[in-house]
């Protein structure tokens, strides 16, 4: 399933996001690596990290779910959940 994510994190989880930071990105590495994530970003503001974006391509929609319930910033309660924005996209193929 073909997915953007928009999650920002909840109110003062700096320490948790860092916390949890090393175990996101090796999962997301990993999951780019399969093409199961196309890109992923971390949201800035005033040169903090405030939030994450995702393009996601996972073969379905347990799959994705899968991916977010068990997704460090999840998991660790770095993302806000009540406010997080899943819209469903088609991701244009490479060239």
């Amino acid at each position: 399933m073909q997915y953007l994510v928009i999650a920002y994190d909840n109110e003062n989880v700096l320490d948790k996001r860092m916390a949890s930071r090393p175990a996101h990105v090796k999962a997301t590495q990993q999951l780019m690596a399969e093409g199961k994530i196309v890109s992923a970003c971390a949201l800035i503001e005033d040169d903090i990290m405030v939030g994450s974006s995702v393009l996601t391509n996972f073969e379905t929609e347990d799959e994705f779910n899968e991916w977010l319930e068990n997704e460090p910033y999840v998991k660790g309660g770095v993302w806000d959940m009540e406010e997080i924005q899943i819209v469903p996209i088609k991701i244009m193929p490479k060239a």
